[in-house]
């Protein structure tokens, strides 16, 4: 009888720390649902990050326009002698100290800029929450595709089980003298493209899994998709609905308001011709020895380019086109996407009762096996048949899903949606 070997102790600790980091590894892999993977691609993604710093940054610029409303306080002094005719900053008198503060009362060239970076604002928000509904496409997009193929991968490593299986009867038959060589080379045939839509596949799969983990954050390892988180999509309205739909369109509401905002820049451009009144009051302990009793500045009257203005009011009217234009455009797009979703039903029919007829052809190949007026090569070629239209059924699946959130983004519903 052998003595049971041990292991050393110094291998202990190592192989104990091994065994529960994968176990924790494992354990840490938990199932991704398709809100949750929303979810964290609204937090994890860099676009995101990038849209929410230009709203922060449009709305600081409207603060800075209506902060312009704030009386703005200098404290300084101008304390040194001079010779001759005196110089100082900005046209003021030498002073020992002096305080001054200014802001505008009534400018209404100012009040139409304040409104202009206000529905530049808006427009900005606007434009974010298209960019959240293309990041919420992108991402559903992805997992049902990853979905698509690993389930499609898991049926393909099967074909390939059968296609070897088959190969190895086939060279037994030819050893046996019963099939020629020509068939074993069309059975290794079917093996090799077999092995080829797996390797296709799992690309494909291992491909999208890189990209689902960079939206969402979650390394590639530990994605474990749930398909059955996805919720079903609903029914879309008719063409003939789609008025309302195009009107609340993101696309549409940013150019409304960004034209909007061009319009209030236009008129503020003319508006900087007319008188404004301002805040302003000075305090100073001026110096007699810098001769400022002989220093009066002159202020001349500087009127503003009435060119500027034009270019201003050309900039309004071809945003203003461009409302018209984008609803014309999201018009057309959701009649395109309607049609295309009907075609996709009707090709996934088709496709449907292609697969039916091609398992339907391997059930009746089988029993004419059994009752010998059937081939081993019969029963290959309906289970390749078989397997090509299953392919064909999931590509049309897929294609029919794809235009249907499309759909479901260009009319406004794609969020509402992902997050059941």
């Amino acid at each position: 009888m052998k003595s049971a070997r041990l292991i050393p102790r110094r291998f202990l600790l190592p192989l104990t720390s091994a065994f529960l980091l994968m176990r924790s590894t494992q354990a840490g892999a938990e199932p991704l649902t398709l809100k949750r993977a929303v979810q964290l691609a609204m937090t994890h993604s860099t676009a995101m990050a990038q849209a929410s710093a230009d709203e922060q940054r449009v709305f600081a610029l409207y603060r800075e326009a209506r902060d312009q409303y704030v009386p703005q306080v200098v404290v300084g002094a101008g304390i040194g002698d001079s010779w001759g005719y005196p110089l100082s900053l900005e046209g003021s008198a030498p002073s020992l100290f002096s305080a001054n503060a200014q802001s505008a009362l009534v400018n209404p060239a100012l009040r139409d800029y304040v409104r202009a970076a206000r529905s530049e604002y808006d427009a900005t928000r606007d434009g974010n929450k298209e960019r959240r509904s293309q990041l919420i496409q992108e991402t559903v997009l992805t997992y049902l595709e990853l979905a698509k193929w690993e389930r499609l991968a898991a049926h393909l490593r099967e074909v390939q089980g059968d296609a070897l299986k088959m190969e190895q009867v086939v060279m037994q038959r030819i050893q046996e003298g019963v099939d020629s060589t020509q068939a074993g080379t069309q059975a290794r045939l079917s093996t090799a493209r077999a092995r080829l839509r797996v390797t296709q596949a799992e690309g494909a799969a291992d491909v999208l899994r890189g990209a689902l983990s960079q939206l969402t954050g979650i390394p590639a390892a530990s994605l474990e998709l749930t398909p059955d988180s996805v919720p079903p999509l609903p029914q879309t309205d008719a063409p003939a609905d789609f008025a309302s739909r195009i009107q609340s369109s993101p696309s549409v509401l940013f150019a409304q308001e960004h034209a909007v905002a061009q319009s209030f820049r236009a008129r503020a451009e003319h508006r900087a011709l007319w008188p404004s009144v301002d805040f302003a009051t000075q305090y100073a302990v001026l110096a007699k020895f810098n001769n400022w009793l002989q220093f009066f500045p002159t202020k001349a009257f500087e009127r503003n380019n009435a060119a500027h203005a034009q270019a201003a009011d050309a900039e309004a009217t071809r945003a203003t086109k461009e409302v018209e234009s984008t609803k014309n455009q999201i018009s057309q797009e959701l009649l395109k996407l309607q049609r295309s979703v009907e075609q996709l039903q009707a090709a996934q029919d088709v496709s449907q009762l292609e697969y039916e007829l091609a398992q339907s052809n391997v059930n009746a190949v089988e029993i004419r096996m059994n009752s010998g007026t059937a081939g081993l090569h019969d029963e290959a070629d309906a289970r390749t048949d078989l397997a090509e239209k299953f392919n064909a059924l999931e590509d049309s699946k897929f294609q029919l899903l794809r235009a249907r959130i499309g759909l479901l983004r260009a009319t406004g519903d794609l969020d509402s949606w992902a997050q059941q």
